[in-house]
């Protein structure tokens, strides 16, 4: 069974590329032209996104060199004890919602410095799948269409990033 899906599973891209392309070709679509033009586009967002992506990972760095975090870590202290959170989790909870470039080096430093078999290794990974970067995702795609008005988009986010948050630390404490 094992030696199946792991033929399975390197066959699985080249099969669905091929689909793709004889689909296309199947339906006169001229695949190398169609590739180009997203090409293009593609390439005209990433301009488009770049002053949102550079304010996002600015106000990162200065949240993080003012020493704001740690005034913010001395002020929770007392409820993270109370709901049994580690303190060195917060920083990628706090994070993870703004950029995933930005908490993906705080998992890095995290499982750099207390190892991937650790609780907190496996605590801050299951974090990082289980939240999204949802002030990323208005910033640059909403900015990215022109959209200004998020209405309700940011507050669904945020409460799913609480939530994939404190069910991360529930799940890895329940499993490790």
């Amino acid at each position: 069974m094992i030696n199946f899906l792991k033929y399975i599973s390197e066959w699985a891209i080249p099969v669905i590329v091929l689909t793709i392309i004889g689909y296309a070709y199947f339906k006169k679509v001229n695949v190398y032209e169609v590739f180009t033009d997203g090409a293009v586009e593609g390439f005209t967002t990433v301009i488009k996104i770049i002053p949102y992506l550079i304010a996002m990972l600015m106000a990162i760095s200065i949240f993080r060199a003012s020493g704001a975090l740690e005034v913010l870590l001395n002020f929770l202290q007392p409820i993270l004890e109370a709901l049994g959170i580690p303190r060195e989790i917060v920083p990628l909870g706090l994070v993870r919602p703004l950029s995933g470039t930005g908490s993906l080096g705080l998992v890095t430093e995290l499982i750099q410095q207390y190892g991937p078999d650790s609780f907190i290794g496996r605590l801050a990974s299951t974090v990082q799948g289980s939240t999204e970067t949802t002030f990323y995702i208005v910033a640059v795609y909403f900015g990215a269409v022109g959209i200004r008005n998020t209405r309700y988009a940011i507050i669904a986010g945020l409460i799913a990033d609480i939530v994939g948050f404190l069910a991360a630390i529930y799940i890895t404490k329940l499993v490790f």
